[in-house]
């Protein structure tokens, strides 16, 4: 049997193999933003920082939750294996809200994980959305998901169907949290990584595990 007939099968193999290692440097490449993004927030974990309302637009005529209470980051949760941070936000007393940031096979994706004093979950929770390609080490955007659309406006949030949520890191100087809306809705919380504060409690429902 000539060696001749396998030539063909073994040149569409070579083919197929250096397509699929430039698939996979093409995916590396692609990744490089939100893994380095992701690295620069779990920098700090193990650590707290405080921040201040810059942004509120426009603002509400009813009393704002976060006004005049003390605002403090800590990156409580790093699971290197889930390639997850767990982030939790206090606003003065209130220990409900958890900032959940994870990989994905795309990008990163971020959850908002809200909480009762005794740990149960809210009905509203575990919202978010996925990265929107193709990001920055510095910044990442995610606009609002359809499981959490579908959430909201069985919640009669409909204003929240369109947000869009953004973090900012600048490695030791300060980290960013951000939402948005069309139509002039801007929220944005800036935290001084360059002083770290004393940490808060474990967030509400901490040793509860979420209702994804």
């Amino acid at each position: 049997m000539s060696v001749h007939r396998y030539l063909p099968f073994a040149a569409a193999v070579l083919l197929a193999g250096c397509n699929s290692q430039r698939d996979q440097v093409a995916h590396d490449v692609a990744m490089a933003p939100a893994d380095a993004f992701l690295a620069a927030v779990a920098a700090h974990c193990g650590k707290a920082f405080e921040g201040r309302v810059v942004v509120n637009e426009p603002r509400s005529a009813t009393p704002d939750p976060f006004d005049g209470k003390r605002l403090v980051m800590h990156v409580r949760g790093c699971d290197d294996a889930a390639h997850e941070i767990r982030i939790p936000f206090h606003v003065g007393d209130d220990h409900s809200r958890t900032w959940v940031l994870g990989r994905t096979d795309t990008g990163l994706r971020l959850k908002h994980d809200h909480r009762h004093a005794d740990g149960t979950p809210d009905a509203v929770t575990m919202y978010g959305g996925d990265s929107a390609p193709p990001g920055t080490a510095q910044r990442q955007s995610f606009p609002v998901d359809a499981d959490s659309v579908a959430m909201f406006r069985k919640a009669g949030m409909e204003a929240s169907v369109t947000n869009t949520w953004a973090m900012e890191v600048e490695p030791d100087e300060q980290f960013v949290y951000e939402l948005t809306r069309p139509g002039g809705r801007k929220f944005q919380v800036v935290f001084d990584l360059a002083h770290p504060v004393a940490l808060p409690p474990a967030p509400w429902g901490a040793d509860v595990p979420p209702d994804n």
